[in-house]
């Protein structure tokens, strides 16, 4: 991929379970720091790594933590531990009170570039409006999202339809989408 193309760009990296948008994420993150605009990225990580779903980008790359690096000390997978929807929902709801807490924490000081892995998580509670409010802030705009069949089953909780409802939303605005 011809990561100069993404300069000044909003692009979404969505597909299944286990594609590889967390590591395509983090090769773009890579070429950031390589043309010396590390200082200039914040990336916001909301991945769960539960049970083989969602992986970290310091998993794939320790040396985030040297950036601005924002991570929940904890993100639940809402569909896999939720064993009914008030679960689901309750799940949903504490990982939305952590992301948005790292969303302002970016609105306050904003990057020039901003990355969001499993920007997904937030879909499941959140407004995608808060989101869209944060293209705003940044000249460059990568994030990866949930999008596929392995994790439907939202327990009659309603929180795939709103994934994929305010995934719509945010479509809508991006320059590029890359399906995996």
């Amino acid at each position: 991929m011809n990561f100069d193309k993404l300069l000044g760009r909003r692009v979404l990296i969505c597909g299944e379970v286990g594609v590889g948008k967390t590591r395509l994420l983090t090769s773009f993150l890579r070429f950031l720091i390589d043309r010396g605009l590390g200082g200039d990225v914040t990336v916001i990580d909301l991945a769960p790594e539960y049970g083989g779903v969602g992986r970290s980008v310091e998993s794939y790359y320790p040396g985030v933590r040297g950036l601005g690096y924002m991570r929940p000390s904890r993100v639940y997978p809402p569909r896999l531990l939720g064993r009914d929807a008030h679960e689901v929902l309750h799940y949903a709801e504490m990982n939305l009170m952590e992301a948005r807490r790292l969303l302002d924490d970016y609105a306050r000081s904003p990057t020039r570039i901003l990355l969001v892995n499993d920007l997904t998580i937030y879909l499941h509670a959140g407004d995608p409006d808060d989101i869209l409010r944060l293209l705003d802030l940044c000249e460059t705009f990568a994030a990866t999202a949930y999008e596929g069949m392995a994790l439907e089953d939202d327990k009659g909780s309603g929180v795939t339809a709103r994934e994929k409802h305010g995934l719509s939303r945010i479509k809508e605005r991006m320059d590029f989408i890359v399906n995996l």
